[in-house]
């Protein structure tokens, strides 16, 4: 009871206080990954050349990937092993064009090594 009294009392002496520095961004990326936008837009257009359906797969791969428990890329893991992945799953057999993410992030790896996310690679494709 101490305990939960003494963490009362430090949080009127001392407020959490929101800070803008962890909020999200639209313009993150435009500091520590300035081309990023550029180069995701490139490789979509790229393969839109050989391929018209790659927009609307783009779209519905970035669906099946937030439907489950969020926008995190997990649509674009590999199966290994008895181990079945989200993209070998009877819904997402029909989902196509991971070649375009592929492609995209060995683009912006080779720009910003480290920096950008699959799932935000994916979000900004689609």
């Amino acid at each position: 009871m101490a305990v939960l009294l003494a963490l009362a009392l430090a949080l009127v002496v001392f407020p959490i206080s929101y800070s803008p520095v962890y909020a999200l961004s639209l313009n993150y990326y435009d500091n520590v990954c300035p081309h990023l936008e550029y180069t995701v837009t490139s490789a979509v257009k790229k393969a839109m050349i050989n391929d018209k359906t790659v927009p609307a797969a783009l779209l519905r791969m970035h669906f099946h990937d937030c439907f489950i428990r969020g926008c995190d890329g997990s649509v674009l893991l590999e199966s290994k092993g008895k181990n079945k992945a989200e993209k070998d799953g009877p819904p997402n057999i029909s989902v196509h064009a991971f070649y375009v993410i592929d492609n995209a992030k060995k683009a912006v790896e080779a720009m910003c090594p480290g920096v950008v996310s699959c799932a935000d690679i994916l979000a900004l494709a689609a």
